[in-house]
């Protein structure tokens, strides 16, 4: 059974986490809004920022102190907060937050070693500067290499298995297992993380050796891809939808006549179907509508079923 947040859980959870983190690391009811691409969603009962991974480690412990031990249940893990839709009441729980400070890279030869809360623009910008290539593909993607591992981020042809040689994990009990590549499980949108309660702390990308004019190009070039087919004017979680097997999410959308589809301020975009987005002034249930209206049209329309990619939290089933 989820662990009842009530007033007296939170005073002493803050008071345990005051112990072992600075005041300003502790922020009650936290406005999710502002930690999200989508820019909707309510607040978090405490959002804690983890700036490294001693600190992830002794938060866990207090957690634990309090019989908060399961992940996505108790708490939460949050980095850029670019692929999650949060609830209007938001998070009844803990969200530690993998900050940017949280995201050291150290080049090793033609491997770069990263912690989980690099984002993958600074990754690829650390790679381009040390002539290192096979990481363009990730540049324009606006998530936290943590995230990324967890879904295999991809874009134009690469994903996140065919970079990663190994990851750093913590269990909820605090302790630390290294998994190879091959022991991820990475899929489509899928990897180990999907299947245990376990948080990526560090990466290892295995790169090769490039020129830097080239991966500047093909950064800049992707780029231009990006803004000229992607309505990036507008908050988004990216992608909304999974790629069904045979089938083109935006092309089944727009086959079903839902370019330009709204309810209140969430919109399918116009300029690509594949993106549910915030045109101002939408809320976390408006977009969670729409996408369950899209899903069923889509049904009707085609007979295929499609799959949301983007992660909530914080609603009621």
């Amino acid at each position: 059974m989820r662990a009842e947040f009530d007033e007296a859980l939170i005073q002493k959870l803050y008071q345990r986490l005051s112990g072992i983190l600075q005041p300003e690391q502790i922020l009650a009811n936290e406005n999710m809004s502002a930690h999200t691409t989508f820019r909707v969603g309510g607040g978090a009962d405490i959002f804690v920022e983890i700036n490294r991974e001693s600190e992830l480690e002794k938060v866990l412990g207090a957690l634990r102190a309090e019989g908060l031990t399961r992940l996505n249940e108790d708490f939460y893990l949050l980095g850029n907060g670019s692929n999650v839709l949060v609830s209007d009441r938001g998070i009844r729980g803990v969200v530690l937050h993998l900050t940017k400070e949280y995201g050291r890279i150290r080049v090793n030869g033609t491997e770069l070693v990263c912690e989980a809360g690099a984002t993958l623009a600074a990754i690829a910008r650390r790679a381009y500067e040390n002539s290192l290539t096979g990481f363009e593909f990730a540049s324009g993607i606006p998530g936290s290499l943590g995230g990324a591992v967890v879904m295999n981020a991809g874009a134009y042809g690469g994903e996140m298995r065919h970079v990663v040689r190994r990851v750093r994990l913590m269990t909820p009990a605090g302790e630390i297992v290294e998994k190879s590549a091959e022991e991820m499980h990475f899929g489509y949108r899928h990897s180990l993380l999907k299947e245990e309660p376990l948080i990526v702390t560090q990466v290892t990308l295995a790169l090769a050796r490039g020129i830097q004019p080239e991966i500047r190009e093909k950064m800049e070039e992707l780029a231009a891809r990006r803004r000229e087919k992607q309505p990036l004017e507008y908050p988004s979680a990216g992608s909304t939808f999974k790629r069904p097997e045979g089938y083109f999410a935006a092309k089944l959308i727009e086959d079903a006549g839902l370019r330009g589809f709204a309810v209140g301020g969430a919109q399918v975009s116009e300029k690509h179907c594949g993106f549910v987005v915030n045109k101002g002034d939408a809320t976390a249930s408006e977009v969670r509508e729409l996408i369950a209206q899209v899903q069923r049209r889509v049904k009707g329309s085609s007979q295929v079923t499609i799959e949301p990619e983007v992660i909530m939290l914080g609603f009621e089933e």
